[in-house]
């Protein structure tokens, strides 16, 4: 008797169709996001970003982003 191992990738690509196939995708990506470590340093990066900007601006900012869609 043989048994042929999967590799990790093929399990990944089937479980994700699974799971997209059962909870669509908005909530499959909701439900891998709370497993998904993330990197960088977000202070940081904020504050290069937002450092020169006031908080008037960046909800303005939002508010153009979300008509935009």
């Amino acid at each position: 008797m043989s048994a042929t191992a999967t590799t990790l990738n093929d399990i990944n690509i089937k479980a994700i169709a699974l799971l997209s196939s059962k909870l669509g995708t908005a909530d499959t990506i909701r439900f891998l996001n709370q497993f998904t470590t993330g990197f960088g340093d977000y202070t940081e990066e904020r504050k290069k970003v937002f450092d020169k900007m006031s908080m008037d601006e960046i909800v303005t900012e939002i508010k153009a982003r979300r008509k935009r869609g």
